[in-house]
């Protein structure tokens, strides 16, 4: 993968466990985190687009739990575009320890939406922001 690839460090608090003592499936918040971290890397923000009136909700998550992260380890999460059709953005990611063991990978889906008379419509990304989608298809994995 020669993408350009974020990363950001994740604070694990003892509230983000379960009663197991590892970290709770739900508390994978830091998906979020790893794609501010890579829009803010590549010069972009998303409350800008949210002021312009456009959102980007979660469409689809794929995720694959591979080693327990448990509270006090040192984490990192790294963001990456996988797929940019123009329409939809798929981000690749993988949650490692501080050892460098990949412990949760997978993507998310996001597309972008437009409120309109009370509902959400979705809209062409490469038409509304084209120099950020540019940006996106320089960066994301080449196949």
């Amino acid at each position: 993968m020669s993408a350009y690839v974020a990363e950001k460090e994740i604070q694990i608090l003892y509230a983000d466990t379960d009663m197991m003592g590892v970290i709770y499936h739900g508390s994978y918040k830091w998906l979020e985190l790893g794609r501010m971290q890579l829009i803010e890397d590549i010069g972009y923000d998303y409350l800008k687009m949210e002021r312009e009136g456009y959102l980007a909700p979660v469409h689809n998550v794929n995720i694959t739990y591979a080693k327990s992260l448990k509270y006090g380890d040192r984490a990192f999460v790294r963001t990456w575009i996988e797929e940019n059709t123009g329409v939809r953005t798929i981000y690749g990611f993988e949650i490692v320890n501080g050892d460098g063991e990949v412990c949760t990978h997978g993507t998310t889906t996001l597309i972008v939406v437009k409120k309109v008379d009370g509902e959400f419509q979705p809209v062409i990304f490469k038409r509304v922001f084209p120099e950020w989608h540019a940006k996106y298809e320089e960066i994301k994995v080449k196949k």
